[in-house]
């Protein structure tokens, strides 16, 4: 199989799985217990991206770097109710002070 194969395959399988989503009674999607757990997939899916992004390293090897002080010093500047613009600043800031400082 080629790239462009496996890339029209993940387009099609994408655009069934969504207009399959439209087809699922509505009633099924009506329950207090649905509706908390589909609130809450969108954050558990960013939580879990960031946890690979910023500890993942090759091969799936655990690595401590500048992306996790990053994501540490994020972390309180969203706990104490930076903006969001301030948050990444902060963040990127953090990263790259590390790493001109040699902790890659």
């Amino acid at each position: 199989m080629t790239l462009w194969m496996a890339v029209l395959a993940a387009c099609a399988l994408a655009f069934v799985t969504k207009w399959l989503g439209h087809l699922v009674p509505a009633a099924w999607l009506s329950g207090t217990r649905t509706r908390r757990v589909t609130s809450l997939l969108p954050v558990a899916l960013l939580a879990s991206l960031v946890v690979v992004q910023t500890l993942g390293g090759p091969a799936g090897t655990l690595v401590i770097d500048a992306r996790v002080a990053a994501v540490v010093v994020a972390v309180v500047a969203l706990l104490l109710r930076a903006p969001f613009i301030l948050v990444v600043a902060l963040g990127a800031v953090v990263a790259a002070g590390l790493r001109a400082l040699g902790w890659s």
